[in-house]
């Protein structure tokens, strides 16, 4: 049996604006906040994956404080306060090992790379507590469980979306983690994926150096913002075939922002296709997925030094919908 850390939340009000702080991560800025908003209506707005009810539950449990008292889900807010959470679902759920089937494209006794499928949650949280990846990773490699990481990673070196398909690289140990992360931090892993974006970009080739942030105006999706974190993308359109005017690109990250590409590539006016949060209010391909995917990576073994290249094919179910778009 493996138990998650138990995570809090703290939101700070002041006359300025909103501050999340969650244990273990960095101050998360958001936009200011409406005087006399409701303290249910608040929280829910600023914890993903939590709906009204569920806060409400939380705060009639005694879960919320509001300047270090309980309060009701209906307290209006004046600014200045501060708001404390407690999730007790991330303190009790235990991480079940599932026999769950997982692409192994590489292993040995300090790391193993997979070939996610999409539609495969990486690490458990609340709404998907089971069927992950880590659910599947601790069945057949249990050793994981005992890694003695503060920020209850459990072996994840690095993450990718839900619909994204592809590589990705797991730590059987805590050497193997600390060192595959720092190459991570020095930049020196080579993430290469392929995407159909809805456009075809202005030039065949691109640099975009845009930073990234939570968006000011949506606080549930992220933006090109002046003020974010260093965010650098290239692309490279190897074809441009189809009949609705959509490109297969590569992408290569260097940087490792959450939603990178998708964000970017919406920055320039071509989103991945099947992106229903960045891309086409109304989606021209129906496809139940992103159309992104994990193709290559590159990397030092955290033992031995030598450089290591892995690769994707793209799955069937996305070469065909490139089928279906040149008829």
């Amino acid at each position: 049996m493996w138990l998650i850390p138990l995570c809090r939340y703290a939101i700070m009000l002041t006359a300025f604006g909103t501050r999340l702080i969650a244990m273990s991560t960095e101050p998360i800025e958001l936009t200011a906040f409406t005087p006399g908003q409701r303290l249910d209506k608040l929280i829910a707005a600023r914890l993903e994956g939590f709906s009204r009810t569920q806060i409400q539950t939380l705060i009639k449990d005694g879960l919320v404080m509001v300047d270090g008292n309980p309060a009701k889900p209906g307290i209006k807010l004046k600014g200045g306060e501060q708001v404390c959470v407690t999730l007790p679902q991330t303190a009790d759920a235990i991480i079940q090992p599932e026999n769950l089937p997982l692409n192994v494209v590489y292993e040995d006794d300090d790391l193993a790379v997979i070939d996610k499928a999409a539609g495969m949650v990486v690490h458990p949280a609340v709404g998907n507590e089971s069927g992950t990846l880590v659910n599947a990773m601790i069945a057949r490699w249990p050793q994981i469980a005992e890694i003695e990481d503060p920020d209850g990673r459990m072996g994840i070196v690095h993450r990718l979306d839900k619909g994204t398909s592809g590589l990705i690289l797991v730590a059987k140990n805590m050497d193997a983690l600390e060192n595959l992360m720092g190459q991570f931090q020095d930049r020196t892993v080579e993430k290469t994926y392929i995407a159909l974006l809805e456009r075809t970009p202005r030039t065949a080739t691109g640099h975009i150096d845009a930073p990234i942030a939570r968006d000011p105006k949506q606080r549930k999706r992220l933006a090109v913002v002046r003020s974010g974190k260093l965010a650098i993308t290239d692309f490279s359109v190897i074809d441009d075939d189809f009949q609705g005017g959509q490109a297969l690109v590569t992408v290569r990250l260097h940087t490792g922002r959450t939603h990178q590409i998708r964000v970017h590539m919406a920055f320039i006016g071509c989103p991945v296709v099947g992106d229903t949060v960045y891309g086409f209010r109304k989606q021209r391909v129906r496809l139940k997925r992103l159309f992104l995917h994990a193709a290559a990576l590159s990397f030092d073994h955290p033992a031995t030094g030598e450089r290591l290249h892995f690769e994707s094919d793209l799955p069937p179910g996305l070469q065909n919908v490139m089928a279906k778009l040149r008829h």
